[in-house]
């Protein structure tokens, strides 16, 4: 014989149960799956274990009730919800019009939360960048050519394309952190996406460049200047190539023929190669 707490599809949710989880997740500016049972009961006027009764001895009958209703009941974390949506906005507006408000709008949590959660609006943009910055997926890359034993020409471009990937997607969290450094260099939410990245980003990238000092092959030059010759001039093209492509949307100029994004990350690297390799690329050799 089944349980009687287990819940299935027989259980009938009324509807005034429905309505009384989207008020309370009304009144806590959060999604009916991040509402405690026992705020719910409160609102619908009876005790926790009522609740759990009249659902079959699970919340889950709610949330297939919600969802039978029109309405999403959420699920997601609000700490993922948070995390989504500040990059939404940033890629919308820019990091300024990202404010704690707006993010806990559209993430439907409370502001509250975000500060349980992160601390303070700047850890929150710190996360962000973390999660949505290229830094991952250059691991990724350099880690997949060490493995193939991939020359150090190769893994250039292999990495010049995954930026012009990074900056390209949706939500363009890293072309909007690179605009706001440079407008505003010493604000605090720059200063805290760099404290939390700069290690990450010299320990990968950065010993990347060690190694290939050590073994002969580019010059031996600080590692923040490798990195700026690096990534500098590929990261202005790509903002630009942005720049151009929205001017020319809105009629306000000329198109610019640009060159197709992969033969830039190929002129690039070439350039690069030629600036920092101890011996001229041998591709080029004739």
């Amino acid at each position: 014989m089944s349980s009687s707490t287990s819940p299935g599809p027989e259980v009938e949710v009324p509807a005034e149960l429905v309505q009384a989880a989207v008020r309370a997740a009304d009144q806590a500016g959060r999604q009916i799956a991040d509402v405690p049972v026992v705020a719910i009961a409160a609102e619908a006027g009876i005790s926790r274990s009522t609740l759990l009764r009249r659902l079959g001895g699970s919340r889950r009958a709610l949330d297939e009730a919600a969802r039978s209703a029109g309405i999403d009941p959420g699920g997601r974390p609000v700490k993922e919800r948070a995390l989504a949506a500040a990059a939404e906005l940033i890629s919308e507006t820019g990091i300024g019009l990202a404010t704690l408000d707006a993010i806990a709008s559209r993430a439907n949590c409370s502001v509250d939360s975000l500060f349980t959660i992160y601390g303070t609006r700047d850890e929150l943009l710190a996360a962000v960048f973390e999660r949505y910055s290229p830094i991952f997926d250059i691991e990724v890359v350099l880690a997949a050519d060490r493995a193939e034993h991939a020359d150090f020409p190769t893994t250039v471009r292999h990495v010049y394309r995954q930026l012009a990937h990074a900056f390209s997607r949706e939500p363009r969290v890293t072309p909007a952190l690179i605009a706001e450094s440079l407008a505003r260099p010493g604000s605090p939410a720059i200063r805290s996406v760099v404290r939390h990245n700069a290690p990450r980003l010299f320990g990968s990238i950065g010993r990347w460049l060690t190694e290939e000092i050590d073994a002969g092959r580019i010059r031996d030059l600080p590692i923040p200047l490798l990195l700026h010759q690096f990534a500098g001039p590929l990261s202005f093209h790509l903002m630009f190539r942005q720049v151009s492509a929205a001017a020319a949307e809105h009629h306000d100029t000329i198109p610019i023929d640009l060159p197709d994004l992969d033969q830039a990350c190929d002129l690039f690297a070439e350039t690069f190669l030629r600036a920092v390799a101890v011996e001229p690329n041998p591709q080029k050799q004739t």
